[in-house]
């Protein structure tokens, strides 16, 4: 049954896009669609997390997905946008419903105020009965400023749409305890802690900017959120129902049986680190007890740079991810307030602020459930000390 249920379905470029020619594969499209009308009748609410655009521009400017650079990606994305909504449009329409297109960048979804916009674009098109068709857009982004993969973008939809379930439709059938050419290789048939496996999930395919690994991390994300994944093949002639129907193979990473909160789960699922702080050790035991300010007198190192409403990492002196929290201030300023506590934070800003630097309120504390990142180098790391 899916009356009521909010469906994430997340297809990539190829299954969209035909690996030689680079031209549209329509069969997967009417497949895709009539199964989502079918949803749809159904009683469920979907989205659609569509890759594709970049492979199939890519004729159209001349270049092939072995050969292209940044710019000759963007270009292709701008000229294969138009030819997949047209063909989505074109298909909808034989089964009945509208689309609209929603295009984000990674700052749509690491910045608080652009995210609730985003949220709120999506909300009014699944209550006018409209299908939103969601991707990164490519035609703007760079390496360093993009999500870089449609699996954990397809995840932070989830999240944010608060989804039941999240369906990444691929080109296997679903997670396999080592790599599923090796002989001897098992699907994964259901989990729910993926730590383990996400060492044999490395490669992308030809197309695709992301292969396993991206699509774990993306049901980790949405497993925080209280929303089941399932991972399987798309080459059926109903790819979605009759995975809810169990008529296939496929791999069910389960929800967390006490999903955090939305606002939690939006500051501790980052796609790109914006930045970092080591603290002493006074302040990382002190987080095991639970959120707690942190101060300019509890900061040993920076890595920057970022800007004040940026979510940063915390590290205690050892390397290890402590929590991840909302900053007052940008990089520079906290370098300046840490460097000189004697100071007060009017002086050394130039306006009035308690001078806290996260409060205890914009921080979660990590657990089990979540996937740790590792302290970047210590190159890119400015001590604080010494202190005036």
């Amino acid at each position: 049954m899916v009356q009521g249920k909010t469906i994430v379905v997340k297809v990539g470029s190829s299954l969209l896009a035909n690996a030689e020619r680079l031209t549209p594969r329509w069969a997967f499209m009417h497949n895709l669609l009539e199964d989502i009308a079918r949803l749809r009748e159904g009683g469920a609410k979907v989205i659609l997390c569509s890759s594709g655009s970049v492979a199939l521009g890519l004729n159209m400017i001349g270049e092939r997905p072995e050969t292209a650079g940044l710019r000759d990606k963007q270009a292709a994305a701008a000229c294969g946008m138009p030819l997949l909504l047209n063909g989505y449009k074109q298909v909808a329409h034989e089964y009945s419903f509208e689309i609209a297109q929603v295009l984000v960048t990674l700052r749509d979804l690491e910045d608080r105020k652009r995210f609730l916009n985003t949220k709120n674009t999506v909300d009014r098109l699944l209550a006018a009965n409209i299908m939103p068709i969601i991707n990164e857009n490519d035609t703007i982004t760079t390496e360093e400023i993009r999500v870089g993969d449609n699996d954990r973008l397809s995840a932070k939809i989830a999240q944010m749409v608060q989804a039941d379930l999240l369906v990444i439709l691929t080109q296997v059938d679903g997670l396999y305890d080592k790599d599923p050419s090796e002989p001897g290789a098992k699907l994964v048939e259901e989990l729910r802690d993926v730590s383990p496996y996400l060492a044999v999930t490395e490669g992308v395919s030809d197309l695709g900017s992301g292969g396993m690994l991206t699509k774990i991390q993306a049901a980790h994300m949405a497993q925080n959120a209280g929303c089941d994944t399932l991972i399987a093949h798309g080459e059926y002639e109903q790819p979605v129902t009759s995975l809810l129907n169990g008529g296939r193979r496929h791999t069910k990473i389960l929800a967390n049986e006490l999903p955090e909160s939305a606002w939690a789960n939006w500051l501790s699922d980052r796609l790109q680190m914006a930045g970092s702080i080591v603290v002493n050790q006074e302040t990382a035991d002190a987080f095991k007890s639970g959120p707690r300010h942190i101060g300019r007198e509890d900061v040993l190192s920076i890595q920057g740079p970022y800007v004040k409403g940026d979510v940063i990492h915390i590290y205690g002196e050892s390397g290890t991810e402590l929590a991840r929290g909302l900053t007052n201030f940008s990089s520079d300023e906290t370098m300046a307030l840490a460097r000189n506590p004697n100071m007060s934070a009017m002086q050394l800003l130039g306006y009035k602020t308690g001078g806290t630097l996260i409060t205890d309120k914009n921080i979660v504390v990590l657990d089990d459930r979540h996937l740790q990142w590792e302290l970047p180098a210590d190159d890119v790391m400015t001590e604080v000390l010494p202190k005036n």
